[in-house]
């Protein structure tokens, strides 16, 4: 055996004595940076490419509540413009860019896209040359909710409805939902103060998961609703398709309204609230109109396969208060009802039209704007049918131009062309050039319609325009 010099064995000790140390204060500062990231001090920052959108603003509103650093831009900023969105976005410290590029700063971690921004956005290309990761809302949504027990909802029609009346169900009954939605749910916007699409919560996750681009692919969640398929985005075999394999993703329960997941029972129809009976219980609907009755169904169900107490979830739908732009009542001009839509396909259009018709019988003014070229294009013989079968001869469809974003679009259809087909179908169709234009002849319309709707999705004066009227 080697022995050891005295004069080394101090060294020896005093060696060891640096080495724990060094160790200990390793360990030290991993504790210190994980408790300063979890605490929010670094916080990851990401810059959002139309932050004004629904999907994209419902986004920014649950990574500001996961402690994120969000700026955003928007084309509206381009020429100056804002809305309450913005507003309110801003007054939580987003910062906030024309769509130009300038947004895209050095420190910028992520920029989320939807699939509306094309190749050639400035805000790509500065990140392109910056080396920022790019992903898409769907994605970045997948990591909002990563860890959580999550319910997906998904369709052709009625999904921000259901995710709402699901969420406020959950809510009520002491689930504390974590929500991103493509609807604001109305008294969730703490008085103007957040977004009222998305909520924070400590629970299970609630989102919407859209299909109009596929990006629902981008959830494998352990539950999922589908309310129904019809030809939108794509024709309805490609749309079931979709649906099939999304369903085949799912790990736990699923209410399918595609599947006869919507079969009703004792559904009564009055006026602006409706009931059905599910396994001997009586739900009250506070909405309009059997789809919404349908809508409610697929929440129930869901909420009940979720071990939901029934008399809890009763209470908790009775209290639903609606959601923006979901034929929402905003008030009155002159005797005239006002009520503002988001529905945009010949699908929704039809269930809104039939009911309000059924509600309003001395006939409503619909006032509707295309919110793109292609859809326009593609739903035109499918907008003819559908508008000349639920337009009487009490009611007034006045058209406004395609909703123009920029960009590279093909510009070969309009609505003149749609009202020329309109008219020869017996429709009572106008075109008017603008929103003001609109405004004065909804004005005139009022003294004997029944309800005055703004109906359209993407153009932000819509919802101003119901609101000046009132």
């Amino acid at each position: 055996m080697v022995k050891c010099d005295l004069k080394i064995k101090p060294l020896i000790r005093f060696g060891n004595f640096c080495i724990s140390v060094a160790i200990r204060r390793a360990f030290f500062g991993i504790f210190i940076v994980n408790l300063i990231c979890n605490s929010g001090f670094m916080r990851e920052r990401i810059h959002i490419v139309g932050i004004n959108g629904v999907g994209m603003s419902a986004l920014a509103q649950a990574l500001l509540d996961s402690g994120a650093d969000v700026s955003g831009s928007d084309r509206l900023l381009d020429s100056g413009d804002s809305t309450p969105v913005l507003e309110t976005l801003a007054a939580q410290g987003v910062a906030l860019y024309p769509q130009d590029g300038s947004g895209v700063l050095a420190g910028v971690e992520r920029v989320v896209i939807s699939s509306a921004i094309e190749s050639d956005n400035p805000e790509l290309k500065r990140a392109g040359e910056q080396q920022i990761p790019v992903e898409h809302r769907a994605v970045a949504l997948a990591r909002v909710v990563a860890g959580r027990e999550l319910v997906a909802v998904t369709g052709t029609c009625g999904k921000s409805s259901v995710t709402a009346m699901l969420a406020v169900i959950l809510e009520g009954c002491g689930f504390d939902p974590l929500v991103v939605n493509g609807a604001a749910v109305i008294g969730w916007s703490a008085g103007g103060g957040r977004i009222g699409s998305a909520r924070s919560g400590k629970g299970i996750a609630v989102i919407e998961a859209d299909e109009s681009d596929k990006s629902l692919m981008a959830f494998k969640p352990d539950h999922a609703i589908i309310t129904n398929a019809s030809a939108d985005h794509f024709d309805l075999h490609e749309t079931l398709g979709l649906f099939e394999v999304f369903r085949r993703r799912v790990a736990g329960h699923v209410i399918d309204g595609i599947r006869g997941g919507d079969a009703l029972e004792q559904v009564e129809i009055r006026g602006w609230e409706s009931r059905f009976v599910h396994e001997g219980v009586q739900y009250t609907v506070p909405l309009p109109g059997l789809f919404n009755v349908r809508n409610a169904a697929h929440a129930v169900r869901m909420a009940l396969a979720l071990g939901a107490d029934a008399s809890e979830v009763v209470a908790a739908l009775a209290a639903f208060k609606g959601i923006e732009r979901r034929l929402q009542l905003v008030g009155y001009c002159n005797q005239a009802a006002v009520i503002d839509d988001y529905a945009h396909n010949p699908e929704k259009l039809r269930a809104a039209w039939q009911t309000l018709s059924a509600v309003f019988p001395s006939g409503i003014c619909g006032l509707w704007r295309p919110h793109g070229y292609t859809p326009l294009r593609k739903m035109m013989d499918e907008l003819v049918e559908m508008f000349a079968a639920v337009c009487s001869d009490r009611d007034t469809l006045l058209l406004l131009p395609v909703y123009d974003m920029g960009g590279s679009t093909t510009r070969d259809v309009s609505s003149a062309d749609l009202a020329f087909k309109l008219a020869g179908k017996g429709v009572k169709v106008e075109l008017v050039n603008d929103l003001k234009a609109a405004e004065t002849r909804m004005r005139e319309l009022s003294a004997e319609k029944g309800a005055l709707v703004c109906f359209g999705a993407r153009d932000p004066g819509l919802p101003r325009l119901a609101a000046d009227l009132v």
